[in-house]
């Protein structure tokens, strides 16, 4: 059995990030999750001060823990540094060996079957996670974490923003990016992977919808009341006070 850490419990909560199973906003309590992982309070804190400095969790004073609501900054500024990163791994990439071809290709026969099935889980953290596996497979372990938690921030933008983005499609993008390494074409690779990135973030609706009541409805709330006079009540142009 493996032993309970506050390492292990920021991974959790992580993985419930990428599964979309955790969402911004929500309250973390240190009581449930102790409970839950059958630890102490001081354990979890640890762990939330871990996935504080990591930029998933904020404390919120007398109020408690809760996920992070990444600002329309803040998540172009992840999907930027994705681009950087997954870009890098596969501007010089070569054809890979066969062996990391099929596990990569058995990934995408997990996220088919994903989504095909009910399970919006793990159909959710399966497309976020290989984006982790291919770097693993591609021999770049020590940026494995690095992705896992960007991926993460870009999934919460996605839930908080509600993306468009269809799993399907990403699937299929996946697909040929997976397609163009087998053939050897590391540079279309890139390329595939770069549009991937960006089709993600261009499906998000960061930009609030415009409401053309808006200015009327205010004018409306601040119309005078229309009152009867009588002792006491202010006549146009006086100002009441309570």
């Amino acid at each position: 059995m493996t032993e309970v850490s506050p390492t292990s419990i920021a991974a959790r909560v992580v993985e419930a990030i990428l599964a979309q199973k955790l969402a911004p906003g929500d309250r973390l309590g240190e009581q449930a999750l102790a409970e839950n992982f059958g630890v102490s309070r001081t354990m979890v804190r640890e762990a939330l001060m871990q996935l504080q400095a990591r930029g998933f969790v904020e404390v919120q004073s007398r109020r408690g823990w809760y996920v992070v609501e990444p600002s329309p900054d803040e998540a172009r500024d992840a999907f930027a540094a994705r681009r950087i990163v997954e870009g890098g791994i596969l501007a010089e990439a070569g054809r890979p060996l066969a062996k990391v071809i099929r596990s990569l290709r058995e990934h995408i026969a997990d996220e088919e079957a994903a989504i095909a099935g009910a399970d919006a889980a793990t159909r959710a953290f399966l497309l976020a996670d290989f984006h982790v596996c291919l770097a693993d497979q591609m021999g770049h372990r020590l940026l494995c974490d690095v992705l896992r938690d960007l991926t993460a921030r870009t999934t919460l933008a996605a839930t908080l923003f509600q993306s468009k983005h269809e799993a399907a499609q990403s699937c299929a993008e996946h697909a040929a990016i997976v397609a163009a390494l087998e053939a050897g074409d590391g540079a279309q690779a890139r390329s595939l992977m770069l549009a991937h990135i960006g089709n993600v973030e261009e499906a998000l609706q960061v930009e609030p919808a415009a409401d053309p009541g808006a200015d009327e409805r205010l004018r409306a709330t601040l119309a005078p009341l229309a009152l009867p006079r009588g002792p006491g009540r202010p006549t146009d142009g006086e100002q009441g006070s309570a």
